[in-house]
């Protein structure tokens, strides 16, 4: 449940579309190109990273063991329960009521929760312990100011 609303958070609340402008190609992160290579089309960022509306939620994320996928404590994460999570996948699992982000390893019919960082251990479950996998982390929201 998601304390602030008292909704599910995965639940798809529709709204009006918000069209921003989005420069075409790339820009370095190395030495500066000259100003006149782009052009300016507007894009939604739903369009960009919502494939599957109704199945698709955000959850804010709290610690660091993802930092090495790039996944900062505050980020928020974009979570597709209609994808079928597979061997590398970054999903949000439930493990006995508690949740957590991390790899999904899948090899000789085992599963184990990786974290992005080394000092984190592996998560494997124990007997009678029950693993849920909530959804498949297709993409994150990063401020920095």
């Amino acid at each position: 449940m998601n304390s602030d609303t008292g909704a599910a958070p995965w639940l798809y609340r529709a709204g009006p579309a918000l069209r921003l402008p989005m420069v075409q190609g790339t820009v370095r992160a190395g030495f500066p190109s000259p100003a006149d290579d782009f052009s300016v089309k507007r894009h939604d960022l739903n369009d960009l990273l919502i494939t599957h509306p109704a199945a698709t939620f955000f959850w804010r994320v709290r610690g660091s063991s993802m930092l090495g996928a790039g996944i900062a404590d505050g980020d928020i994460l974009i979570v597709n329960r209609a994808l079928d999570p597979v061997h590398g996948d970054i999903v949000v699992a439930e493990i006995d009521n508690d949740f957590t982000v991390k790899y999904l390893h899948q090899r000789a019919g085992r599963i184990k929760l990786v974290a992005a960082d080394p000092t984190f251990p592996d998560i494997l479950l124990r007997e009678g312990q029950t693993l849920s996998i909530c959804g498949v982390v297709t993409g994150a929201v990063k401020k920095f100011r």
